[in-house]
């Protein structure tokens, strides 16, 4: 399957031309995505300016002499391309799986065109068996859990090395249990509201192409357009 990865994050990278701003995702499956832009950099002498959705890509970009901006320094991302840990069949998905949704979705609303790079295993009929994650402020947090519990929603705290998980933003994460989410548009807009919630990973009908590795090679899934 890291072979499939490899190839789909290299399938990917053929949309990148001269003079593009490039949104650089996060995940191992992007990892690919990235490690082929330096490439090119460096071997084809591709001019691109590229913009991170993690600190992990930004180190991964710095190594490989990337050229950076931050998002503020760009009025627009011409392409981005990131991974998803589920996908529907309406092209809603879910991300933040290594904790960066955040930072993730701030880069994808300003992108053009937004590329996700997964393997079939993503690919699902509804949304819901991958925990959702939540990124909340730390202030209150615990109220929060308690009101996701009192929900329903099946609530933890993500953890790392026995402690609270800390994104690069300084928020906490509750990942919801939630096995199956019915009307990923509701929920969405149900957490939207939620006070204390700095973002979810519900990305719904936000993604132009979906590039999927599976056992029978790579395929590109077109998602169609929504008024």
């Amino acid at each position: 399957m890291e072979n499939l990865k490899k190839a789909a994050g290299i399938r990917a990278a053929q949309y990148v031309g001269n003079g593009m701003i490039v949104g650089l995702g996060t995940g191992s499956t992007a990892y690919y995505f990235v490690e082929e832009i330096g490439r090119r950099i460096k071997e084809e002498g591709l001019e691109i300016v590229a913009v991170t959705t993690s600190n992990a890509t930004t180190q991964q970009a710095i190594n490989l002499g990337i050229p950076l901006k931050s998002i503020d320094e760009v009025d627009f991302v011409d392409i981005t391309v990131d991974g998803a840990d589920e996908v529907d069949s309406a092209f809603n998905g879910i991300k933040g799986g290594g904790g960066a949704l955040l930072m993730e979705k701030v880069v994808a609303t300003s992108t053009k065109h937004y590329i996700w790079v997964v393997d079939e295993s993503k690919l699902v009929e509804t949304l819901g068996a991958f925990k959702l994650p939540v990124e909340v402020v730390q202030y209150g947090a615990g109220q929060l859990f308690r009101r996701f519990e009192k929900a329903g929603y099946a609530p933890s705290f993500r953890e790392k090395d026995g402690k609270r998980f800390v994104t690069d933003m300084q928020n906490f994460i509750i990942d919801l249990d939630l096995k199956r989410i019915e009307d990923p548009q509701a929920f969405a807009q149900e957490l939207d509201q939620t006070v204390g919630v700095v973002e979810h990973g519900l990305f719904n009908q936000m993604v132009d192409q979906v590039i999927v590795a599976g056992e029978n090679g790579i395929s590109i899934l077109e998602a169609p357009k929504f008024q």
